[in-house]
C-alpha cells in the first residue's frame, strides 16, 4: 500500500507535506480510556499518521456506550473496550502500529505506562485518574491534552507543554487545585452526543499540532465550550508547579473517590462480613483482576479477569456462597451483575470498595 497515496490530501497541505508526514509517524500517542473521547480520538489520529498508539483502559462495552462511542457496535457489548479499538484501528490504518492494555491505570503503575511516549491524552471520565494522569505528566514532564464532559459543557487544554524558553506550561491543578468530592460523571449527570465528538476533534486537534509543531496550542488556558449556547470561553492559566512540587502531591495523594455508580447492596458484601466467612470457610473467593503480580489480603480461590469472563463456562455449586474481587470494588461489582443476570439462583457478591480497602 503506498504510504504517499494513503495520506495524500494530508500531505498536500503546505504547512504539513512529506516531512511533516514523516514527524507523524515518529510520534507516539498513548490514551487512556476508549469510551466517548478516546475512542474517536485514537481513530482519528490513527488515520492522521500518528506512528504507534498504545490504548489504556480496563473497562468492557456497555450498551448504555453506544449511542456516543460510534466505533462500538452491538455485537461489541462486552468486550474490552480497548481491545475491540486496537482491532477496528488495525483494519483501517495500515501504517499505525496499536497496542492495548486492560489493566486499570493507577499510583503503582502509571509512571512506568508512561514514560516511552512522546505526549498523553486523557479521555477519561472519572476526576481522580485525571488527576492522576495530569500530576504523573508534569513528573515525567510529558505534554498532555486533557479533555472533560459536564452535561453540554466541554473542556480542553494541553497542559504541562515544554515552551521555547524551556519552561513548563500550566497543568490541569493550576486552573482545579484540589480533586472536586462532589463533581458528577457523565454516567451520573448524562451528555450529549455531539459534544463528545466536538471536545474528541478539538483533542485530535491539538495532539496533531504537537507532533507537527505548527500552530497556536491550548497552553496556559482552559478552553470551555458550552454547546447550547455555541460558546466559547477561555480561562487563562499561570503554571506553578515544578517536578519537585508534583512528587510531593503524588506520594501524598491517594487518588481514589467512591465512583458514583448506584450499587444494589444486595450483590455486595462488607469487609467485616467477608472476614467472618473467611473464617468459617464458607466462602469462594474470585478475582476478576488480571495482573498475576498482585498481592491480595487473603487467600484467593481462583482468577477469572473480567475482560475474559464468560459465566457459562464457570462450574458454579449452588451449595457455595463467592465472592468477587478487584481492587476498588468496581470491576468485581460489574461482574457480580453480568454472573447473576446469567445464574440467578448462584449466591455471589462482589467485595465493597476492594482489596485496596481491605
Amino acid at each position: 500500500m503506498e504510504y504517499n497515496t494513503f495520506f495524500k490530501r494530508q500531505i498536500t497541505l503546505s504547512e504539513i507535506g512529506e516531512s511533516g508526514q514523516g514527524k507523524l509517524q515518529k510520534t507516539r500517542v498513548l490514551i487512556v480510556g476508549c469510551g466517548g473521547l478516546g475512542s474517536p480520538i485514537a481513530v482519528h489520529l490513527a488515520l492522521s499518521g500518528i506512528g504507534t498508539i498504545h490504548l489504556i483502559d480496563f473497562d468492557l462495552v456497555d450498551l448504555s456506550n453506544l449511542h456516543r462511542q460510534v466505533f462500538y457496535s452491538l455485537e461489541d457489548v462486552g468486550t474490552s473496550k480497548s481491545k475491540t479499538l486496537a482491532k477496528f484501528i488495525k483494519a483501517r490504518a495500515p501504517f499505525t502500529k496499536v497496542t492495548y492494555s486492560i489493566e486499570a491505570l493507577d499510583k503503582n503503575n502509571v509512571l512506568e505506562n508512561f514514560k516511552s511516549y512522546d505526549i498523553i491524552v486523557d479521555g477519561t471520565d472519572f476526576l481522580p485518574v485525571k488527576y492522576l494522569i495530569n500530576d504523573a505528566c508534569v513528573i515525567l514532564g510529558k505534554p498532555l491534552v486533557y479533555g472533560s464532559l459536564y452535561k453540554f459543557e466541554g473542556y480542553v487544554a494541553t497542559f504541562n507543554y515544554l515552551s521555547e524558553k524551556g519552561r513548563y506550561t500550566a497543568n490541569l491543578r493550576d486552573a482545579f487545585p484540589e480533586i472536586a468530592a462532589d463533581v458528577s460523571s457523565c454516567e451520573t449527570v448524562g451528555t450529549m452526543n455531539a459534544i463528545v465528538g466536538t471536545i474528541a476533534m478539538l483533542q485530535v486537534n491539538e495532539v496533531l499540532k504537537i507532533g507537527l509543531g505548527i500552530g497556536e496550542l491550548l497552553v496556559n488556558k482552559l478552553l470551555i465550550y458550552n454547546s447550547l449556547r455555541n460558546s466559547n470561553y477561555v480561562m487563562k492559566l499561570n503554571g506553578t508547579y515544578n517536578k519537585e512540587k508534583m512528587l510531593a502531591v503524588f506520594n501524598e495523594e491517594k487518588y481514589f473517590q467512591k465512583p458514583c455508580v448506584v450499587q444494589d447492596s444486595k450483590l455486595l458484601i462488607r469487609r467485616e462480613e467477608l472476614i467472618m466467612e473467611l473464617e468459617n470457610n464458607k466462602v469462594v473467593i474470585v478475582s476478576v483482576i488480571k495482573n498475576p503480580k498482585v498481592s491480595y489480603p487473603f487467600k484467593i480461590d481462583t482468577i477469572d479477569p473480567l475482560v475474559s469472563l464468560d459465566p457459562s463456562m464457570l462450574k458454579f455449586d449452588k451449595r457455595k456462597k463467592y465472592v468477587l474481587v478487584c481492587h476498588k470494588g468496581v470491576s468485581s461489582y460489574k461482574a457480580t451483575v453480568i454472573i447473576k443476570n446469567q445464574f440467578p439462583e448462584i449466591n455471589v457478591r462482589s467485595l465493597i470498595d476492594g482489596i485496596d480497602a481491605f
